[in-house]
């Protein structure tokens, strides 16, 4: 037989292999698209993040700037061509404001999740693999956080700190965050390590990291996934929350929660319903489409889901 003739075979082989291997990507793709709310938030999340990043350069006006021109005797003024948004009572162009907004909002939702992301996967791994008393003192410590009231413990953190920067607020949000993680994970891995490619693994003699991270940690990605998507809007309500009530970004720095603070009596004296409505609506928008992209996923990466 010629080499020709042998190479032949081994190419469709090949190909048949390689088809095989993006299979799951496609099926799961097809999933997720048949979820229209989950692929509509998802572009609106990708728009949102652009603006977010491009901020610096497309802001119609320093976020910062005041203008008291513009905002006679404090009274805010009202939306108009060149202010599509209107202004607040120092002149400040509110649509400007937005868009700072968005960065710190989107930073602070990524970058808590993130940590608490990373934190309570590796402790709900070593807890579900480990098990006996490294699971229960794991477990113990998590459910000690849980008995904390979330908001009452942020601010008490927060107190005594002048003025908390983006990175300082993501840290403490974290830090109530990663319980659920832990105990998510730990329940995938009490299952998976009974799993017959775990016992074989440690039949060759596979060390524990190795176990954990090339085994283990792959088959629990989906949840991980799932809960990071729904962290997110989680943290970002938490990082607005702790703004309005003036514990978190402090003025002049932007971010949604802290423009909300002074909005209710603008919007009761001068009927300056733009100062509430556009960061309400915004915070509403986001954090709903990031529970539609989680739910999108969730059915997306279930694999009984669509059998």
């Amino acid at each position: 037989m010629t080499a020709e003739a042998q190479s032949a075979p081994l190419s469709s082989r090949d190909l048949t292999a390689t088809k095989r291997a993006q299979r799951p990507l496609a099926l799961t793709w097809r999933r997720f698209c048949r979820h229209r709310l989950a692929l509509a938030s998802a572009v609106f999340l990708v728009l949102l993040v652009a603006v977010a990043v491009l901020a610096p350069w497309i802001t119609p006006y320093d976020p910062n700037a005041t203008d008291l021109n513009l905002a006679r005797f404090g009274r805010p003024a009202a939306p108009s061509l060149s202010h599509p948004m209107g202004s607040d009572q120092l002149g400040r162009d509110w649509l400007s404001r937005l868009i700072a907004g968005s960065r710190v909002s989107l930073v602070v939702g990524f970058l808590a999740t993130g940590v608490a992301i990373v934190a309570g996967t590796l402790l709900g791994a070593i807890a579900g693999y480990a098990g006996r008393w490294v699971d229960t003192a794991i477990m113990r410590v998590c459910d000690l956080m849980l008995a904390f009231p979330p908001l009452l413990f942020l601010m008490g953190a927060l107190t005594g700190i002048r003025s908390p920067t983006v990175g300082i607020i993501a840290l403490v949000i974290a830090v109530i965050g990663w319980m659920n993680v832990a105990r998510l994970v730990r329940a995938e891995f009490l299952t998976l390590r009974t799993r017959e490619f775990t016992i074989a693994a440690r039949a060759v003699g596979a060390s524990t990291p190795s176990i954990i991270f090339r085994h283990l940690l792959p088959n629990a990605v989906g949840p991980i996934i799932v809960a990071a998507t729904l962290g997110i809007p989680a943290a970002i309500l938490t990082e607005s929350t702790l703004s309005f009530l003036g514990f978190g970004i402090q003025p002049p720095t932007a971010s949604w929660g802290n423009m909300l603070q002074g909005s209710f009596n603008y919007m009761r004296d001068y009927r300056a319903w733009w100062m509430g409505f556009y960061p309400g609506l915004l915070i509403s928008l986001t954090v709903l489409a990031f529970n539609f992209l989680g739910d999108g996923l969730r059915d997306a990466l279930d694999p009984y889901a669509h059998r």
